[in-house]
């Protein structure tokens, strides 16, 4: 059976050196390109981390083969859990994998995968050939999963260093808040939350916003502008607060940087007294089955969310046919859904 000495010897560092970089001790610093020989040492002659399966190795010296098996890597448990934006992607991507030779082992969160080098027994025990990494993970761990040479693939993961799968989401919420302001409004308020840092400003939605403004020269009212970080319960209390604070002086539109977003703050509206599209219009973002059913319907972007799971998963066996993984962004069209919630401000009953 491969030892830790076999792969030392191969890569000609020290014992020590491998079980580092294996456990991922980062306690001290290790070359990024010895990191990445001892992954390729570690494939090249099988080592398996457990004893059940180094029986399944010949010799301990067969090189390994394709598992056919790949990763998920989710940011938080929400988005396996029945989420209605990442669930049709998740769906997605395995319907694509069924047409294929190929299969889930895992999804895991970044906290599941770090308990005591979980990921490295993921990867070693199971064996994967590739990674989808879906949400936000901390740089950190998306350094070590890339030390180990796999494939790896990323969906709405911006700002991380990787090949991405996605939709270009500050030209959809421009589009979404040029519809308003071709509708006639004038005075849009922002709903929304912070980008891969939490900063708003780094949130591609919300440059999307900013940009439309300032393309029809009108300035940014900061009293108008919500972050919710991402909190439902949020997105209902803040525009409450804002409704209640600007009486006299209300935005005739709001834009919301997803459904799960607009819908609470809908609520907030007619909670308020006021109507919806009557008094404040409201567009959003994601177009997730229950925005055709909210009262009004939901006017939203659609995002083609299975076909970003499949088209990831196509991404991601590309690369590791190909043995050569090479950055990339992969962008899906999106398009505007219009229902009753956006009316133009002409056509706005009294």
């Amino acid at each position: 059976m491969t030892t830790l000495k076999d792969i030392a010897t191969f890569v000609g560092v020290s014992i020590s050196t491998v079980s580092r970089v294996i456990n991922n001790d980062t306690s001290r610093h290790i070359n990024p390109d010895t990191a990445a020989k001892v992954w390729h040492a570690v494939r090249e002659l099988g080592y398996e981390p457990n004893e059940s399966a180094r029986t399944l190795v010949k010799n301990g010296r067969e090189k390994s083969r394709p598992s056919k098996q790949i990763g998920c890597l989710v940011s938080g448990p929400h988005i396996r859990d029945g989420h209605p934006y990442f669930s049709p992607i998740i769906s997605g991507m395995m319907n694509r994998l069924n047409e294929t030779e190929y299969s889930l082992a895992f999804v895991h969160t970044p906290e599941e995968a770090t308990a005591e080098t979980a990921l490295t027994r993921m990867i070693l025990e199971h064996r994967i050939d590739g990674l989808i990494v879906i949400g936000w993970i901390n740089n950190t761990l998306i350094e070590y999963i890339k030390s180990t040479t796999l494939p790896v693939v990323g969906i709405s993961a911006s700002g991380l260093d990787i090949p991405l799968v996605d939709y270009d989401r500050t030209a959809a919420a421009k589009s979404a808040v040029e519809h308003l302001l071709h509708a006639g409004h004038r005075s849009i308020a922002f709903v929304g939350g912070g980008g891969h840092n939490g900063a708003l400003d780094t949130e591609e939605r919300y440059q999307g916003y900013k940009y439309a403004l300032f393309e029809a020269g009108i300035p940014l009212n900061t009293s108008w502008i919500i972050n919710t970080h991402w909190n439902i319960d949020n997105s209902f209390k803040f525009v409450s607060e804002l409704i209640n604070r600007e009486r006299g002086s209300l935005p005739t539109a709001l834009f919301a940087a997803s459904d799960q977003l607009a819908i609470p703050a809908m609520r907030a509206v007619i909670e308020a007294g006021l109507r919806i599209p009557a008094d404040m219009a409201v567009m959003s973002m994601d177009n997730i089955d229950i925005a055709k059913y909210t009262t009004p319907p939901l006017s939203s972007v659609h995002v083609p969310k299975a076909e970003i799971g499949m088209t990831a998963v196509k991404t991601l066996l590309d690369q590791i046919q190909a043995d050569s993984p090479q950055a990339s962004k992969v962008l899906l069209p999106y398009r505007l859904i219009i229902r009753e919630s956006s009316s133009p401000v002409s056509l706005t009953p009294t």
